[in-house]
């Protein structure tokens, strides 16, 4: 007799300064033919054992560490926001045999500018000076449209209150290793598996006009564009953000 195959897996990688809690409510209506995982990256939420190394690099390794742990040998689609994706592109440069598909909220795969390592460097000094927790009093709202940043209150407090929860060493170290990220457009033009590109107009931490470039890279591209949205696009569209993540899921697995 087989051994009965595991269900296609999603897993779902946050961004900078979150936690898991973030796809709380992004993932309640998926189908139940899923099986759903979503690690809290190292520094955020509860894994807050020491972090000697925030590069994506190592962060994709644990997460790698994690999915042997759960079980889950075969390739998985990563769905991810932000820093999410900057360790899911570092995953697939290095282990491409365990990515079924690669579905990048809010992410790019270019490198910092100088002018965005500055601001990086800006915002660790501040956060040395104030603390994370004053910090995020101004980080967040930035990150939705102008138009949400008054209607999603309550997305807003889940940001703000996973944030003033982040150790300052988490939030300093991960800020440190975007910033020494290098560019991985080679990863989107050289992909074996399908990538979904989703992109606000309002962000104002992924240029939207570097996002519509990138969608065009892999050979079997998709992209979501959505004009209502700022970085947040999980939170600020989720229902257009959702069928888009699981028509990709349905082209990856057959469903």
């Amino acid at each position: 007799m087989s051994a009965t195959p595991n269900p296609p897996t999603i897993v779902f990688l946050h961004g900078f300064a979150e936690s898991r809690e973030v796809w709380t409510d992004f993932t309640r209506a998926f189908p139940d033919g899923y099986r759903l995982l979503a690690p809290n990256l190292p520094g955020h939420g509860t894994n807050l054992a020491p972090v000697p190394d925030f590069s994506m690099e190592a962060q994709a390794r644990h997460v790698i560490d994690y999915l042997n742990q759960k079980g889950c040998p075969e390739p998985a689609l990563l769905v991810c926001h932000s820093m999410g994706g900057y360790v899911a592109l570092a995953l697939a440069e290095r282990w491409p045999e365990r990515v079924a598909g690669l579905a990048l909220i809010n992410s790019t795969a270019l490198a910092d500018t100088d002018e965005k390592r500055q601001n990086r460097e800006k915002n660790i000094g501040f956060v040395e000076r104030h603390g994370g927790a004053k910090f995020m009093e101004s980080f967040v709202r930035p990150l939705f449209a102008p138009a949400n940043r008054d209607r999603l209150t309550d997305a807003r407090a889940l940001l703000e209150e996973i944030g003033k929860a982040t150790p300052e060493t988490t939030i300093i170290g991960a800020m440190r290793g975007m910033a020494a990220r290098p560019e991985r457009t080679q990863v989107l033009s050289g992909a074996k598996f399908p990538v979904l590109l989703v992109a606000g107009k309002h962000d104002v931490a992924v240029h939207f006009e570097d996002a519509v470039r990138q969608a065009a890279l892999p050979a079997v591209g998709h992209a979501l564009f959505l004009e209502g949205s700022g970085h947040q696009a999980y939170l600020e569209q989720p229902g257009e953000t959702r069928r888009a993540v699981l028509a990709l899921a349905g082209a990856v697995f057959g469903g």
